[in-house]
């Protein structure tokens, strides 16, 4: 078993998909369009979904805004540098909702930003 993806509802597709493939560099996979159903799913990752997880950005049409909730947390990516990674998301017009430091009670260093609809993004230094 492996995770597949996480979904998350978004309120103006655009402009997810323009934070997750030009702020986020994650590449657009696949789009899905069911009218019927008054939906469209579109995949976005760092790769196919065969080689890892993905986030799938679902649209309900007519519906601008979602509450998140207090049970949702966030979805971490891995960078090589998340000092770097905050000046970049800043540069491309991204919000950063915590700069990178170590973490409370660890040595792991960490971020955090934010989508448009409001979903944090957690930054997660990893040197390779």
């Amino acid at each position: 078993m492996r995770i597949l993806h996480t979904m998350i509802r978004v309120g103006d597709l655009d402009r997810s998909i323009k934070f997750y493939t030009e702020v986020l560099g994650m590449q657009v996979i696949s789009r899905s369009d069911y009218p019927e159903g008054k939906f469209t799913n579109v995949f976005v990752g760092y790769g196919s979904k065969e080689d890892g997880a993905v986030i799938e950005l679902t649209y309900n049409y007519g519906v601008e805004k979602y509450e998140i909730g207090t049970g949702f947390g966030h979805i971490a990516v891995s960078v090589p540098d998340a000092y770097a990674a905050c000046e970049e998301i800043k540069r491309r017009g991204g919000v950063v909702t915590r700069e990178a430091g170590p973490m409370k009670h660890g040595t792991t260093v960490i971020a955090f930003a934010c989508d448009p609809d409001g979903y944090k993004i957690e930054l997660i230094e990893k040197k390779n």
